[in-house]
């Protein structure tokens, strides 16, 4: 059953900086220049643009190319390591670029025959990664053009994420799965995959420091993998209404940014002991009350009653009917930010401290396509299908 989430007013909200609105076409990734007043974009129309801000206090597009040919593919993501000046940055970022479009024009045909999806640039490994609607995911030498690996995923790729120092590589695809791989300089080994989304995986974001993994669906959820706990525990975040667009983590506050395609953005609070939903348990009956469900033929005939329509209880996973979870409550420590159905005696357990809000809601005012959290300067950009980039300061709501 589809829940309505409720949000509660704010006090402290982000502060809109600014807006860049001369795209003509939709910004499908943008990234905040750090140590500047600058941002990068690619746009749908295949150009690459880098605005600075002028002294007007309005951002013009300083460096412009457009991709050449008419069907050339263009990446959705990159990273930037923001160690550098960025100058270098740019250069290395629209080097890879030109080189990956350019320069190894043969070997992109035979590693991605469709649009590439996503574009990773490990500046410590001088590695591109890419995946593409192909269902390929490979890597590059980025100083010389050669490819250095492929492997073929099950369906095509929607997010990935690396690890420099284990070499790992997180790829979430169009099937819902997540997949580990773990890359060398020529080949790479599957170490395992994981299965949580009933839709396809938008957004993945990695946390180095406490190795967890999070994963952002079009079934309106996010997941937090635990991968170096090494006990493969999965938390579920439930907080918009709409697919979720991407994930941003603030290491130095242990908040979760996510986004949404109908403008929320939503800030979770994981500096908290959260709990794993749980399994949704099966029965022939009410696990409450013993009445059938309306399936189970043999014991209707027997009691002469009607079947009734099975439900479960989000805080037990208990099989009940409607009459014995006819309460709702939230339940944050589980993710659940929003109410959701739980059985009677569930719901008489719940106290007021247990509803504590752990996520606050706010609202972009446009249909967010990508974000992108630049956690030195405290700003969140995100980009939307009405074709501007909004940047915020964050430094109200993380901290």
């Amino acid at each position: 059953m589809a829940a309505e989430i409720q949000p509660k007013p704010q006090t402290r909200t982000p502060v809109l900086l600014n807006k860049i609105e001369a795209s003509q076409d939709v910004v499908n990734t943008a990234v905040i220049i750090p140590k500047e007043d600058g941002v990068i974009s690619v746009s749908e129309d295949r150009t690459i643009r880098i605005w600075l801000k002028r002294d007007s206090g309005q951002y013009w597009p300083s460096i412009y190319h457009t991709m050449p040919g008419e069907s050339s593919p263009l990446m959705s993501y990159w990273a930037i390591p923001r160690q550098q000046e960025w100058k270098c940055l740019v250069s290395l970022i629209v080097l890879a670029i030109l080189t990956l479009e350019l320069h190894w024009e043969e070997e992109c045909l035979i590693s991605h025959q469709g649009r590439v999806t996503v574009v990773l640039f490990v500046l410590e490994m001088e590695w591109v990664l890419s995946t593409g609607q192909d269902k390929n995911f490979t890597w590059h030498c980025s100083e010389s053009g050669t490819q250095l690996g492929l492997y073929r995923t099950t369906a095509w790729v929607s997010g990935l994420q690396f690890d420099v120092e284990t070499r790992h590589a997180f790829v979430g695809d169009y099937s819902g799965q997540v997949t580990i791989l773990k890359l060398e300089l020529d080949s790479c080994s599957l170490v395992t995959t994981f299965k949580g989304h009933t839709g396809n995986v938008t957004a993945l974001c990695w946390d180095p420091v406490q190795r967890v993994l999070f994963s952002g669906s079009a079934d309106h959820s996010i997941i937090m993998w635990d991968i170096g706990g090494g006990k493969g525990t999965a938390i579920e975040l439930q907080g918009h209404n709409e697919k979720v667009q991407g994930l941003c983590y603030a290491p130095h506050t242990r908040q979760l940014i996510s986004c949404s395609s109908d403008g929320g953005i939503v800030i979770w609070n994981m500096d908290v002991t959260r709990q794993e939903t749980p399994e949704w348990l099966d029965s022939d009956s009410c696990q409450k009350c013993e009445q059938p469900f309306f399936w189970n033929f043999k014991q209707m005939w027997d009691s002469k009653k009607i079947g009734l329509r099975q439900h479960h209880c989000r805080k037990c996973g208990q099989a009940v009917c409607g009459k014995c979870s006819a309460k709702r409550s939230t339940i944050p420590l589980m993710g659940f930010e929003f109410e959701v159905r739980v059985c009677d005696s569930c719901h008489e357990s719940i106290t007021d401290e247990d509803r504590a809000p752990t996520a606050t809601f706010h609202d972009s005012k446009h249909s967010i396509v990508y974000m992108h959290y630049e956690p030195t300067m405290g700003w969140l950009l995100t980009s939307g299908a009405d074709k501007v980039v909004k940047l915020w300061d964050m430094t109200p709501v993380v901290s």
